[in-house]
């Protein structure tokens, strides 16, 4: 646990339980997320926890693997003290085809921010959460 009460643990249930969009399955039962493709540490600079969330798709060719991301995003967004929490959310390593242009994607503040205010994309996100029990 981070001194700003962060663990690997607890960022795993909070994401574990999401509702994948294509299947009736969470993704923790799918083995898209796992403990061990989370990484978090505090930088001694600045204070901040640094919290990497990578995600391993089903398939290599997974068409909503960027929706899955932002749910993620979204999800730890709304129960992680966010201004004490740099986050990362991205494809492992080799798990998808086009993982760059995904990580792009999710990585760009901007494009996050106006995903997250497309009301029907936003309405989605709410599904995938509602269904597992995370929605705030």
């Amino acid at each position: 646990m981070t001194k700003n009460g962060n663990s690997i643990k607890h960022v795993y249930e909070l994401i574990a339980n999401i509702t994948d969009p294509e299947h009736p399955l969470t993704l923790q039962q799918l083995g898209v997320v796992h403990p061990d493709l989370i990484e978090l540490h505090t930088d001694v600079t600045n204070g901040l926890d640094r919290l990497t969330v990578k995600v391993r798709p089903t398939v290599p060719h997974c068409s909503v693997a960027s929706l899955i991301g932002l749910c993620i995003h979204l999800t730890l967004s709304r129960y992680l003290d966010i201004d004490r929490v740099k986050l990362s959310v991205r494809m492992a390593e080799g798990s998808h085809n086009q993982e760059e242009d995904v990580n792009a994607q999710l990585a760009d503040k901007e494009r996050v921010s106006a995903a997250l205010e497309n009301k029907a994309l936003l309405e989605r996100l709410e599904t995938m959460m509602i269904l597992c029990g995370t929605k705030s």
